[in-house]
């Protein structure tokens, strides 16, 4: 059964499974479903269709699945999906999707979400994600698995940012960044490979080598991206066994929509 607090309203008609922890002040609405093991601290907002995983940890003020921030949003029924063994801080907010895309805001599993973050309209953040205090995704964001964005932060609409990318604090970023980059600045401009954060997830000296030498292809020797892409693909020819790597950061770049950072 789950354990609701006597000052916080739940609507009968949402799902709420058992274990579930509910604190004091919360108001959960009416299309709501969250799994067990789920805990909102207490003053969480649960509102709209929107769904939560397991473990999930909600602190106070937290705000999930409010409406888009969109002029374009006139009420349509679009929804949040949240996944598994997430730590959601003080004052987050994660907003519901439009029709002017999926739908869906998108929410993956064991990610760390600081105080104040903001996750708008259609974004879709990948697993084991750190946004770090105040970090502001606006509307049709992709943050791919293992990516860190510092404190302060600002990430323009559209903009993809690639696996174990890492953005560093007060950054604006308005292109995307490719995967395994660590990037800074205002606006945010590429610093080599997010080098320390892949020898703590285990990539070997040799992995790492190979992807220098796609961040020199692709940033030291002043190739066009088509150009950088001829030479990518020739190394994933002389490199079979680094061949997924080199492709992640290769399709990344070459089929970015909006330009990476340069």
């Amino acid at each position: 059964m789950a354990k609701i607090h006597p000052m916080s309203v739940v609507d009968p008609a949402a799902e709420i499974d058992e274990g579930v922890e509910i604190g004091p002040f919360c108001v959960v609405g009416p299309h709501v479903k969250i799994a067990s093991g789920t805990v909102l601290m207490s003053h969480v907002s649960v509102l709209n269709r929107t769904t939560i995983g397991r473990n999930n940890k909600i602190f106070a003020g937290a705000c999930i699945g409010c409406l888009p921030q969109d002029k374009k949003y006139a009420g349509e029924d679009t929804s949040l999906v949240v996944g598994d063994d997430n730590v959601i801080r003080e004052n987050c907010t994660m907003s519901i999707g439009t029709v002017q895309d999926e739908g869906i805001t998108r929410v993956g599993s064991r990610g760390l979400y600081m105080a104040n973050v903001h996750v708008a309209h259609d974004c879709r953040v990948g697993n084991d994600v750190i946004l770090a205090n105040n970090v502001g995704l606006a509307g049709h964001v992709h943050v791919k698995d293992f990516a860190i964005i510092g404190g302060q932060a600002g990430v323009h609409q559209f903009v993809h940012i690639g696996e174990h990318a890492m953005v560093g604090g007060g950054s604006m970023v308005v292109r995307d960044v490719p995967p395994f980059v660590i990037c800074s600045g205002y606006p945010a401009e590429p610093h080599g490979l997010n080098s320390i954060g892949l020898r703590r997830r285990g990539f070997t000296t040799d992995q790492l080598s190979a992807l220098k030498h796609c961040y020199r292809i692709i940033y030291r020797e002043n190739l066009t991206v088509a150009e950088a892409n001829v030479k990518l693909q020739a190394l994933e020819a002389e490199e079979p066994q680094f061949r997924e790597l080199i492709e992640l950061i290769r399709v990344a770049v070459v089929d970015s929509p909006r330009g990476i950072i340069r």
